[in-house]
């Protein structure tokens, strides 16, 4: 057999596009590049949008910010003054877009307007916190992403 430019150009095509069909394969079977949806019950979750809508816009409503930042302790979420904290019932989720494993959630049990999500919970990178919550039969909602 000769071997000339056609061959050549023939021979390189098929080893490129076994190439990618092998890392197609490779990526698609293997657990280790996992492609997990933000949420499992997306459908349903959907359903429910206009509800969170109507929540932060009470939550934007409030005559104060909730304010959210890093200190040496941990993240600091300080709630409205306008607020009596023993009122306010909900919870608060932090989501770790790059690693499931990480979330977490925690309940609201305040007795002053502060909360300290300690630093040993969190790592370094970015995280998205939600707060949901109800003050005197009013549904809030409270969304940030932060970087820890």
């Amino acid at each position: 057999m000769k071997w000339n430019w056609g061959t050549g150009i023939v021979v390189v095509i098929i080893a490129f596009m076994s190439f990618i069909l092998f890392l197609v394969i490779k990526m698609t079977t293997n657990t280790e590049y996992g492609h997990d949806l933000v949420t499992d019950e997306y459908y349903a979750k959907e359903m429910l949008y206009q509800t969170e809508i109507d929540a932060e816009t009470n939550t934007y409503n409030l005559k104060e910010r909730i304010i959210s930042k890093k200190t040496d302790e941990g993240w600091l979420l300080i709630f409205p003054k306008e607020l009596e904290p023993s009122k306010i019932i909900g919870k608060v989720f932090l989501y770790r877009p790059s690693n499931e494993k990480l979330d977490f959630e925690l309940t609201l049990n305040l007795t002053t307007s502060h909360l300290l999500i300690p630093e040993h919970k969190m790592l370094d990178g970015r995280w998205n916190i939600t707060i949901d919550w109800t003050y005197e039969d009013t549904p809030y909602l409270y969304k940030k992403q932060i970087t820890y």
